[in-house]
């Protein structure tokens, strides 16, 4: 059964509140979550998985076709990180240089994806 999907209006509300300080841990979890979501409707696909532990992990753009075991690229991340570089204040070079990023594969790279366009109300 698929995750359940996270409506845009508790989506946006989580992001706000999960950039703000001192954030809960639901709304962390809840806006990457979202923020993923978004990542995958857009790039859909199975090539890249991208995982911010503990909160979730998705596959995403297109390529070719990976069906068992760890897929050949992997990006992982902590939240703050995956926050910043959905939401545009962090760019993917500068995450990549501080070491905040670990990516496996030749197309473990989210430039072209990010930032992620969050619907408005």
């Amino acid at each position: 059964m698929p995750p359940k999907r996270i409506a845009d209006a508790a989506g946006r509300a989580a992001i706000v509140e999960a950039l703000a300080p001192a954030p809960s841990r639901d709304a962390t979890a809840t806006a990457v979550r979202y923020l993923l979501q978004l990542l995958a409707d857009s790039a859909e696909g199975n090539t890249v998985e991208i995982r911010v532990p503990p909160f979730g992990a998705v596959q995403a753009i297109q390529g070719p076709r990976h069906t068992r075991g760890t897929p050949p690229n992997v990006i992982e991340m902590d939240a703050a990180t995956w926050l910043g570089l959905a939401t545009g204040s962090l760019a993917w070079a500068d995450a990549v240089a501080a070491g905040s990023i670990a990516a496996s594969g030749t197309r473990a790279d989210l430039t072209d994806y990010l930032p992620i366009a969050v619907p408005s109300a």
